[in-house]
């Protein structure tokens, strides 16, 4: 169930809006309602990220800390959901998540390969979207490296607090 003064991505993260001060809380609620009124891709992502460096320079916040926050966040995720929403790009899944993670936390697809017990071939061919594991290997696959799936909820309209 997803709470309320919260923020769910397209990959399910979710960012407690409590967090935020009242004028990043401002700021998410204008995206939200740009983004409500399909605009163009581009110019949204033209708008959010000239506004957002603004915002954060004058509060003094350096320029490489400005990615790492919510509103940043909450920006991007909207983006993609008017580019999916627009057929531009495709909403993320699984095999996203395997490559962010070895590429996050293995040296090579190999070494993912080598502790997961998955062949080579068969993860170029899944990273290649030709292929699919089946739930049963891909579970005890990521058990063997500490990890689990999770099902989040599957929304692609911007607002949903």
């Amino acid at each position: 169930m997803i709470q309320p003064n919260t923020y769910v991505t397209l990959r399910g993260d979710v960012f407690a809006l409590g967090d935020l001060d009242v004028a990043e809380l401002e700021f998410v609620d204008d995206l939200k309602e740009r983004a409500e009124t399909h605009p163009d891709w581009n110019d949204f992502d033209n708008y959010w990220t000239s506004r957002i460096g603004s915002f954060y320079s004058a509060r003094g916040m350096d320029r490489k800390e400005v990615p790492k926050t919510v509103v940043w966040k909450i920006a991007q995720d909207l983006s993609g959901r008017i580019g999916t929403a627009a057929g531009l790009v495709r909403m993320p899944d699984y095999r996203d998540e395997l490559e962010f993670l070895i590429r996050r936390e293995f040296k090579s697809r190999r070494e993912f390969c080598e502790k997961t017990g998955i062949k080579e071939d068969m993860l170029s061919h899944v990273l290649a979207r030709r292929k699919h594991l089946s739930i049963d290997t891909l579970m005890e696959a990521l058990s063997r490296i500490g990890r689990t799936l999770r099902i989040v909820p599957l929304e692609v309209t911007p607002s949903q607090d």
